[in-house]
């Protein structure tokens, strides 16, 4: 009787090595890119919270970043969960040409090309690409994006280059 008892009162059953747990590999990335933007931010005046100089938002973003970093690790040691399925060696390179791609454009053929580039380059990506689908994600996000970026913050992005 006491066997069952202490199998299920603190069994978690099969130990999960640290290089295939989910929250622990998430915490580690978030704090190196924390710890990254942190150095990459040291020589910008920090400012204060009322006169925030530009050095303040991404350091302040960055350490935000490493809390959260901890927090996750500290997860993942108490409630380990292994990483789910496979790896997409498709994803892994369609997704860096999509950014390539857009970076390019938004020099030489302006935003909307370029978003719409990284939209449906992206979204072929995955496994379930449905063109009506893209479609409308991409006219929502070009939409949303024109009004957030363009309009509303007053970025000098040339929607389309010679217009």
């Amino acid at each position: 009787m006491q066997d069952s008892s202490a199998s299920t009162q603190g069994g978690e059953g099969m130990k999960i090595p640290l290089m295939d747990n989910k929250n622990f590999l998430s915490g580690l990335f978030f704090i190196g890119t924390g710890g990254l933007g942190i150095f990459m931010a040291q020589d910008y005046p920090m400012g204060t919270a009322l006169r925030m100089g530009p050095g303040y938002f991404p350091i302040v973003l960055s350490g935000m970043l490493i809390l959260f970093g901890i927090y996750c690790l500290i997860q993942g040691l108490l409630k380990p969960e292994k990483l789910p399925g496979n790896w997409s060696p498709r994803a892994l390179l369609i997704l860096p040409i999509a950014t390539v791609v857009f970076g390019l454009l938004m020099e030489h053929a302006g935003f909307i090309p370029a978003l719409v580039a990284l939209v449906f380059i992206s979204a072929y990506a995955g496994d379930e690409f449905k063109f009506t689908e893209v479609l409308l994600m991409t006219v929502g996000l070009v939409v949303g994006s024109w009004a957030l970026f363009i309009w509303g913050l007053g970025l000098p992005y040339p929607l389309i280059v010679g217009y």
